[in-house]
């Protein structure tokens, strides 16, 4: 079984198939019969499972299984802590209201990476970020929610799923995850199983150019 964890880069499609003059996830990974297990929108950034597990991939992408994310967000505008609340609570979106969100304010990451292009930046606006951690999947969902508490997305990072993060990866950068590491997504299932992790397998890494 071969599963990875890639930092997706920004204007990237979240497929393998061929889009016109679109980039796509081929370009960062050449190993085959492996899918991403949940999807970020080309505008998106950050942690992008991928696996050859059918069921893997399954139940780290099905919103049922709950499996919480955290995003780094920049936001135009100086975020007001009512709004942070209001995120916290719960917000009330065209399908229905989110669930509550753990949200703080944070600075700009140490790591982060410049972005190609960069964000659309007003002279008259300042922007700030946040990290919000959430466990549904719905679509375009942290953008929809800022936007609604009055504080658009500029950049949307995704930072960790469960207690995978993408630490240490570059744009375009990938590598293999081993079995212990997997089980830390889902420890109740290794508990009902008992299952012991197996040794870690080849690491892979390519930068994306």
């Amino acid at each position: 079984m071969a599963t990875l964890r890639l930092n997706k880069p920004y204007d990237v499609l979240c497929q393998f198939s061929e889009a016109g003059a679109r980039r796509t996830l081929a370009e960062c990974v050449r190993i085959a019969d492996v899918y991403p297990a949940g999807r970020l929108d080309r505008d998106s950034e950050g942690l992008l499972l991928l696996t050859d597990d059918g069921a893997l991939q399954h139940r780290i992408s099905h919103p049922s299984h709950k499996l919480s994310k955290i995003y780094w967000v920049q936001v135009e505008g100086d975020i007001s802590a009512e709004a942070i609340q209001h995120l916290r609570r719960g917000v009330q979106l065209k399908d229905g209201m989110t669930r509550p969100a753990t949200v703080k304010k944070m600075n700009e990451p140490d790591q982060l990476w410049q972005r190609d292009p960069p964000i659309r930046v007003r002279a008259a606006i300042p922007t700030s970020w946040i990290q919000l951690q959430i466990s549904e999947g719905r679509n375009r969902q942290v953008r929809r929610m800022t936007a609604a508490v009055g504080f658009p997305t500029l950049r949307l990072i995704r930072y960790a799923i469960g207690s995978i993060t993408l630490d240490g990866l570059q744009p375009g950068e990938f590598d293999s995850l081993d079995e212990t590491e997997l089980w830390s997504l889902f420890p109740e299932a290794k508990k009902k199983t008992g299952r012991t992790p197996r040794r870690s397998s080849e690491q892979h890494r390519k930068r994306f150019k």
